[in-house]
């Protein structure tokens, strides 16, 4: 059973003594690629140099996670693109990115402004998303579907698409509605990132996904070190916890965990077409 971790920040402080054994940990249980987000400027290169050491096993993204949005975001976000247009650049994709308006919403017009800039990167450098959204449904949907007009999948009668990579990418984190599921899944390149939350015993996740999403539209994440799965709630999240997930997903969807890891092993890899 071959399992991808499609969101996992090992490269962080939590993981400064022991970096290597949870990738050892995370290869033991099966889950043979870790996809890595970024989150500002200071985490590219503990991200690098993490990935440097795994070859073929680790793959990092960049991007400006929302919260980490501030008044000097577009001078960041220079010295991002700076890297993505070497044409050896390491990324499989843009992430994480996205609108969360949870805590704070001082900089909300600048997180908005960041997103959409970053959204125009995965058209621009064809790569897919890694999307970050809390209490930001409908504005984060806004920007997607505004991206999704002006540059369609398919070429509008008839014509040329002057547009040729699509946009796609993840929803990460999913937790929401079957309704909300559904509006997402209406985005036609992207997957639901499922996580720890589906196997918590209050969550009403496993029910949203029986109703609304086909297991063809999953990938599975640990979003580590945070959102541990049962049995590891409340402690540090890893890689390897993975497993966990994939178990929960047979449960819901009546199958295998084989079946599971293999589906959303070929999702992920459908999406992150640089991994291929």
């Amino acid at each position: 059973m071959t399992i991808i971790d499609t969101h996992s920040h090992i490269y962080g402080e939590e993981f400064a003594t022991d970096a290597d054994d949870v990738v050892a940990r995370a290869a033991e249980a099966g889950v043979e690629k870790i996809f890595l987000p970024n989150i500002n400027a200071d985490t590219i290169a503990p991200m690098l140099r993490l990935a440097a050491r795994y070859p073929g096993r680790l793959y990092p993204m960049i991007g400006l996670h929302p919260e980490d949005v501030r008044a000097d975001w577009r001078d960041v976000l220079q010295t991002m693109e700076q890297q993505l247009r070497q044409p050896a650049h390491p990324y499989i994709g843009i992430g994480e990115v996205g609108l969360d308006y949870y805590w704070d919403t001082t900089f909300a017009r600048e997180q908005a402004e960041a997103f959409a800039t970053q959204v125009e990167w995965g058209l621009r450098y064809d790569l897919p998303l890694m999307i970050h959204t809390r209490s930001a449904h409908r504005e984060m949907l806004s920007v997607i579907k505004s991206a999704l007009r002006e540059c369609p999948a398919e070429p509008r009668d008839g014509a040329a698409n002057a547009c040729a990579p699509r946009l796609r990418g993840v929803f990460h984190c999913f937790g929401g509605t079957a309704d909300e599921a559904r509006e997402l899944l209406a985005c036609d390149d992207f997957m639901l990132g499922i996580g720890g939350i589906v196997t918590f015993r209050r969550s009403a996740l496993p029910d949203v996904l029986r109703e609304a999403v086909p297991l063809t539209r999953i990938v599975v994440e640990t979003d580590s070190p945070y959102l541990a799965p049962v049995p590891h709630r409340g402690r540090r999240n890893e890689s390897a916890y993975a497993v966990h997930v994939v178990e929960a997903l047979a449960k819901i969807y009546g199958t295998t965990t084989e079946k599971v890891a293999a589906l959303t092993t070929a999702n992920a890899l459908q999406t992150f077409a640089r991994v291929r």
